[in-house]
């Protein structure tokens, strides 16, 4: 019996310890979270497409009669007017149009609610044409996605899954990349077997449509992060060359003893200068300050395409030239919107955001499913594994006794 020499039986190489750790990294936190991520994904979608739904409910309140003189009433007429049929609501926005057919769209809101809705009112008489409640079931939609409408503990529930969601994306993409590059992997990584089983279906959803849509989703859970976390925003302007202090802070302040001027024609003249079809500008700033911020682009709920400002001293007229510093954080902070919203590149844009936030929603569910199938079949095979090694070692310990 030779008892020096043992036999040493062969192990299957496994995973590196990195790879198990990528694995279980991209597992179990998404397991945890993966009921908020999957409503939290839902409701971002829901909003994408949220400025188009209310251009079409406004229906033909979108448009006017053009008289030949183009005389417009002031914002005064417009906020009589508007306080007259709209009792217990505040303006929040004006947004006026370059197209003398079209109206003017007012953001009101009902503290008291509270309660969102868009006014369209006639530039040339005053008279309100349509409120459109629409916007109501987008705001408490926002706040869902923000927060679950509950305050601060549902917004860093929120933050805390979108971190999630991100490391998600990361370690997925590692997950994704295969070992080799050849044409089998290369099918295998980037379609879809549509006639397979359930099983390898399910699997190709999760791996390959979270592959072509990880870009998009990584980009919408870091905004995410820096619009909810501030200090990371700050960091975000400054990187941009921005400053951290707000431009309103450097404006005049309101006058009592002053009268302000009409913001009507002050509007008109930007948009006959300007290529932009819209400028908007927020009424409650003009309660507070001695100037006018007119923002013309593309306007949307949260963000403004192509956004530019101009800034007006309200008792004067004359047009204040802001440093570039505090227009740099007002357009960093912009662009963040824009790109958590999909308003970063058109129609195409908003399609990719949307596409990229169904599958953002499906993804946990496709990843739940591969899981579970894989635990239920854990078990025997893991039986069958400890029988084999076990006679293995059984084997091998009978030859070193003969």
């Amino acid at each position: 019996m030779n008892t020096n020499n043992k036999i040493k039986v062969p192990r299957k190489k496994g995973k590196s310890l990195f790879n198990r750790f990528v694995a279980w990294l991209h597992l179990w936190p998404s397991i945890v979270a993966g009921i908020i991520l999957v409503v939290v994904s839902l409701s971002g979608t829901i909003i994408v497409y949220c400025d188009e739904i209310m251009d079409w409910t406004a229906g033909e309140a979108k448009y006017v009669d053009v008289p030949q003189n183009l005389q417009r009433v002031s914002s005064e007429v417009l906020k009589a007017n508007f306080s007259k049929s709209n009792p217990g609501y505040d303006i929040s926005e004006f947004v006026f149009f370059k197209d003398p057919k079209r109206s003017i769209r007012i953001r009101a809101f009902n503290p008291k609610g509270p309660k969102l809705a868009m006014v369209y009112a006639d530039p040339y008489t005053g008279k309100i044409l349509k409120k459109d409640e629409s916007l109501q079931f987008f705001f408490v939609m926002a706040h869902f996605h923000a927060s679950f409408l509950a305050g601060k503990t549902g917004g860093w529930i929120v933050a805390l899954a979108t971190i999630v969601f991100v490391i998600s994306t990361i370690t997925g993409l590692i997950l994704w990349w295969p070992k080799k590059w050849n044409k089998t992997t290369r099918q295998a990584s980037f379609t879809i077997k549509w006639k397979a089983r359930f099983k390898r279906f399910n699997y190709d959803l999760h791996n390959v449509y979270g592959f072509y849509s990880l870009i998009v989703c990584f980009i919408l859970g870091t905004t995410g992060l820096i619009i909810f976390f501030e200090p990371l925003m700050e960091t975000t302007v400054k990187l941009t060359n921005g400053t951290t202090e707000h431009m309103m802070d450097t404006l005049p302040k309101m006058d009592s003893t002053k009268i302000a001027k009409d913001i009507v024609p002050f509007a008109y003249h930007i948009l006959d200068k300007s290529e932009e079809k819209e400028v908007s500008i927020w009424n409650f700033e003009r309660k507070k300050l001695g100037a006018y911020i007119f923002t013309s682009g593309k306007v949307g709920l949260k963000s403004i395409e192509h956004a530019s400002m101009n800034v007006y001293d309200s008792y004067t007229g004359k047009e204040i030239n802001i440093d570039k510093k505090y227009l740099q954080h007002e357009k960093t902070e912009n662009i963040v919107w824009q790109l958590h919203m999909g308003q970063w590149w058109g129609q195409l844009g908003k399609l990719s955001t949307f596409l990229a936030g169904i599958i953002a929603t499906s993804l946990p569910i496709t990843g739940f499913l591969i899981w579970w199938g894989r635990r239920k079949k854990k078990s025997p095979q893991k039986k069958k594994e400890i029988k084999n090694n076990h006679k293995h070692r059984a084997e091998a310990h009978h030859e070193q006794i003969t």
